[in-house]
């Protein structure tokens, strides 16, 4: 399994907005995509307008090949992309241990 980790900053005063758009991007566009497992979002509670989204997938082409070379890359990112003030710094993870 990979962790795709994606760390997005938005304007803090359209935080409840992006919440429901981030919650219904990925419910339509990502979650129907070949190999995606589940995800995460986590609100920073030191820096405002700060997301961590975590989302796993079965292998990393079927982040980097499957999703984002399809229409439903696309589609996500017209969904969540007008709230980024940067883009999004991803990177993707495998895991090394875990507790019980």
């Amino acid at each position: 399994m990979i962790l795709e980790h994606a760390d997005l900053r938005i304007d803090p005063t359209r935080a409840a907005d992006f919440e429901a758009a981030i919650e219904r991007g990925v419910t339509t566009a990502i979650a129907p995509a070949q190999g995606f497992q589940g995800y995460k979002v986590n609100r920073s509670q030191e820096t405002p307008g700060r997301y961590v989204l975590m989302i796993y997938w079965a292998t990393l082409e079927d982040h980097t090949v499957g999703f984002r070379q399809s229409p439903a890359f696309t589609e996500w990112r017209g969904i969540v992309g007008p709230y980024f003030l940067q883009p999004p710094v991803v990177e993707h993870f495998e895991l090394v241990c875990k507790s019980a």
